[in-house]
């Protein structure tokens, strides 16, 4: 069995698969915090209800422990892989790769670029512990944009910061990597279209496809950079964060952990950070909150459009985009002057195609499948060993 972990920005997704047949999803599921408390979902094959819980909160480390004891419980077979996404791989890491300590001692090096990336980090640690001699493989989540060039790849700093690594980095490759491949399989002729596909959750960003290859997005060096997200702010003026430093004195800590936790809808708001309940509210703050991450959507959709040279596919996916048509229609209203039109219909039903016939721009749903792209790495790499 291979076992893909997804350790996100709000939750904790995992899927197992059996090896033979090349592999056959046995189980899927997340634990997603809502509202305080942690709620796991479990699925089997065909969609078949395995676990439905509520857990008592809990520090992240001891939420995944116990996750881990959940899976390790429900393994039917030993595990022959386990496969990670990796938040930042940096210029060195395109490619999966199978973990050993030097490659998890230059991994833990570039949280200092995505904090996230210590919590991709501990469960590698923590399974090391479990199943010492079970090869563990990590999948990066910024490697679908190594396809990124000049100029959108660089940024007006001195060369000598370029030559240190400044430079656009990218994230949620794994999601896009699933879309393109979805995209691919369906043979309308997705290879040739100019597609921005817009990756909505807690984490959010754009990335601008052409031949189904990353051209552009609208993260950046950080994960902090594009749209307006949960709890982070997206694009913001650096003059900001020099008054932040001046007037308020910040130390970095405190600023770093103002920009990845106090801003985005949850500062806008001052309700909530989850889309899930500013949906919910009647509040003018949540309305407003929500009206700003859509313009942010559509603002940097325009600029992506611009890279492109224009737009025939504009491709929805992420808890947010494949769940909620009420955020679809609020972004789909604001860009009718680039002649995208919403089927309201199909729309509201979740339809896969939700662009009217008439709209030069296609407007696709396609959920997305971080855990399989995952698996299927981890499969390939560790073919020979598996053939064993």
């Amino acid at each position: 069995m291979i076992l893909a972990l997804n350790i996100g920005s709000s939750n904790i997704k995992f899927a197992l698969f059996r090896t033979r047949p090349e592999l056959q999803e046995l189980l899927r599921g997340s634990l997603d915090e809502f509202q305080g408390f942690p709620q796991l979902k479990v699925d089997g094959p065909l969609g078949t209800r395995v676990a439905r819980d509520q857990w008592q909160p809990a520090a992240h480390e001891t939420l995944i422990l116990r996750l881990l004891d959940w899976i390790q419980h429900h393994l039917s077979t030993p595990l022959r892989g386990i496969g990670h996404l990796v938040l930042h791989g940096g210029s060195r890491f395109i490619d999966p790769v199978l973990v050993d300590e030097e490659v998890l001692e230059e991994l833990a090096e570039l949280a200092v670029l995505a904090p996230g990336q210590l919590a991709c980090l501990l469960p590698i640690k923590l399974l090391r512990d479990r199943f010492p001699r079970t090869p563990q493989i990590a999948c990066f989540d910024t490697a679908f944009h190594s396809t990124i060039d000049l100029p959108a790849l660089r940024y007006a700093v001195p060369r000598a910061s370029e030559y240190e690594g400044v430079r656009r980095f990218g994230f949620h490759g794994l999601s896009y990597e699933a879309v393109a491949e979805a995209l691919s399989s369906r043979s309308d002729g997705a290879e040739r279209d100019r597609i921005i596909v817009a990756h909505l959750g807690q984490g959010a960003s754009l990335c601008a496809m052409h031949g189904l290859k990353s051209v552009d997005t609208t993260m950046g060096f950080s994960a902090l950079e594009g749209l307006v997200m949960a709890t982070r702010p997206g694009a913001i003026d650096p003059g900001i964060l020099l008054w932040l430093l001046r007037k308020k004195r910040f130390t970095v800590d405190e600023l770093e952990h103002f920009l990845y936790n106090e801003c985005g809808m949850l500062g806008v708001s001052g309700i909530a950070a989850d889309a899930r309940t500013l949906l919910a509210s009647e509040t003018p703050e949540a309305r407003k909150a929500l009206d700003l991450f859509a313009f942010h959507v559509v603002r940097h959709i325009a600029a992506l459009a611009a890279t492109l040279g224009g737009l025939d596919r504009l491709v929805f996916t992420g808890g947010l985009g494949e769940n909620v048509p009420s955020l679809r229609e609020r972004i789909c209203r604001r860009m009718e002057w680039m002649g995208v039109a919403l089927d309201e219909k199909a729309n509201a039903e979740g339809a896969a195609l939700v662009s009217d016939a008439e709209s030069p721009v296609r407007v696709e749903v396609v959920p997305t499948d971080e855990e399989r792209v995952i698996g299927r790495h981890t499969y390939e790499l560790l073919g020979p060993r598996l053939a064993a």
